[in-house]
């Protein structure tokens, strides 16, 4: 290549610079220009969040690193390219690990990178993150124009800088607050997003964050509806206050109210003391009611009220107390059907749903699936002690071709178990292990064909359909009781339900 085609390269980066551009596309232009100019399998440009190296746009590499998150403490090559403040080539021979091995896209097998450089970026003298060439040729960059590369690296450390600024613009000028570009995403809830779908929830997420409207969040199990409320409340103005999580689902009926609106001492037996409710603990902050259609139809009023007025009536208090909470509700239910069935107020479904939020499954977001999986791959395979984890070509497409009805928490099930299978087949823990499709379908969910029992008819009984409903579930609930020991938890298991779930059918028939 020559040093004019290099010239018009990075002349063409820094117009880009000027232009209006979606950050994704910035940060793919660069990554293609250095294509064109340096001899390389794969390149990656990657930003540093905290102490954790993020991929913001790779070429050459298998899907499922961008959903990879990198803690540079793992990663010494990284690390040494962030501690640099010039550009290092790592031998065929080093000893320190590569991060891609066994990453590079259309490689056959198990083939390790055998040349590998790359620099640190800064923005205003500190590291912005690292860009990094790599090859399976071991003297692919022995010939390399290092004047022309370090000035490839000055139009990247522009480039970034100017999206970094763009996007600090956009937060202010949408009034959220601001977070600040070297901070790490908030441990446990980031969201990873490559599909329209999950792109447009993430637009809607940062919309509504900014306002203080009640939110519910609709989606199967599993598709991290937790995940949405905790990213809701981290954009919006109540980030620096806690976000309290009740399960509602878990909520013991006789308690279910102290629970949520506190209780004086003295309001019932075991009142010892006063205590506050939650609804008193988020004042000021941000409320998530999860599996809210699980909540009785008694406690339903209570809740619509508050909703309502703003306020709280601690059990056993005549006193009515103002708070100030921003309430998000999620549920696995479809509620206009709990509604039509009896089971949930309309009234505080529409007050619930001021703002709603459906959250697809994952079999609808088909392109985040592997960078799911290169996330969960990432995360988990070292508290496995193994070096790194690949998958093979056909384990990539059948991911992708899975419906996966337990969604993203059964992805990385699968995922932990399809590694356990690998290392137990007896695959060498030294190296880079591969994942096959053998090692992820035998954890796949088999739905089992349930066996029909027939109920006699109420005439029979002498009693209502009703009735005679109750009576089996009575006696369908017994047996399992007597089955496990009267363990609840492994009874709800068995029966397919929630635990807050069976308790209430076990008060109402008769049983607790």
């Amino acid at each position: 290549m020559t040093s004019n085609t290099a010239f018009v390269d990075m002349a063409a980066i820094v117009a880009d610079l000027s232009r209006s551009l979606p950050q994704q596309m910035r940060y793919q232009r660069l990554l293609e220009a250095f294509d064109r100019n340096f001899p390389c399998d794969a390149i990656a440009l990657l930003e540093l969040k905290g102490d954790t190296l993020v991929p913001r746009a790779t070429k050459g590499l298998s899907p499922g690193v961008m959903g990879r998150r990198f803690a540079v403490a793992n990663h010494p090559r990284l690390a040494r390219l962030l501690a640099s403040r010039k550009s290092l080539r790592f031998a065929a021979d080093s000893e320190l690990p590569d991060p891609y091995d066994g990453l590079i896209e259309h490689a056959d097998g198990h083939l390790n990178i055998h040349d590998c450089m790359g620099a640190a970026l800064l923005v205003d003298e500190v590291p912005w993150g690292v860009v990094t060439l790599d090859t399976l040729d071991p003297n692919a960059f022995d010939n390399l124009d290092m004047e022309v590369f370090e000035a490839f690296l000055g139009v990247a450390s522009a480039t970034v800088r100017a999206a970094s600024l763009i996007d600090q613009l956009e937060q202010k000028l949408e009034r959220r607050k601001t977070i600040e570009l070297s901070q790490a995403s908030p441990s446990g809830f980031e969201m990873i997003a490559e599909s329209p779908e999950m792109v447009r929830l993430l637009t809607e997420i940062k919309t509504v964050a900014s306002s203080d409207l009640t939110v519910l969040i609709q989606g199967e199990t599993g598709v991290g509806k937790e995940l949405v409320a905790k990213q809701i409340h981290h954009h919006s103005a109540r980030a620096s206050e806690p976000m309290v999580h009740v399960n509602c689902a878990a909520l013991p009926l006789s308690l279910a109210e102290s629970e949520l609106f506190g209780h004086v001492k003295g309001a019932f037996t075991g009142a010892e003391d006063d205590r506050l409710g939650k609804f008193q603990l988020a004042d000021e902050a941000t409320l998530f009611l999860d599996e809210v259609g699980e909540l009785p139809l008694e406690l339903q009023s209570k809740l619509l009220r508050t909703l309502q007025n703003g306020e709280i009536q601690r059990v056993g208090s005549d006193q009515h107390q103002r708070v100030n909470v921003r309430v998000i509700a999620a549920t696995n239910r479809d509620l206009k059907i709990e509604v039509a069935e009896g089971r949930f107020r309309a009234d505080l479904y529409h007050r619930l749903s001021v703002y709603p939020l459906v959250v697809p499954p994952l079999r609808e977001r088909v392109e985040d699936i592997l960078p799911l999986a290169g996330y969960f791959l990432e995360r988990n395979h070292r508290r496995l002690g193994l070096r790194g984890v690949r998958m093979t070509a056909a384990a990539n497409r059948w991911m992708r071709s899975y419906a996966w009805p337990g969604n993203i928490r059964e992805l990385e099930h699968t995922l932990s178990r399809a590694m356990i299978r690998a290392v137990t087949a007896g695959q060498d823990t030294k190296q880079v292990i591969g994942l096959d499709v053998a090692h992820l379908e035998q954890g796949a969910i088999v739905s089992e064909p349930q066996e029909q029992v027939e109920l006699p008819p109420p005439a029979v009984l002498g009693k209502t359909l009703s009735e005679a409903v109750d009576d089996y579930k009575r006696d369908i609930i017994a047996e399992s009781l007597r089955e496990h020991g009267n363990n609840r938890a492994a009874v709800a298991r068995a029966l397919g339900l929630d635990r807050g779930n069976l308790v209430r059918q076990m008060q109402r028939l008769g049983l607790s």
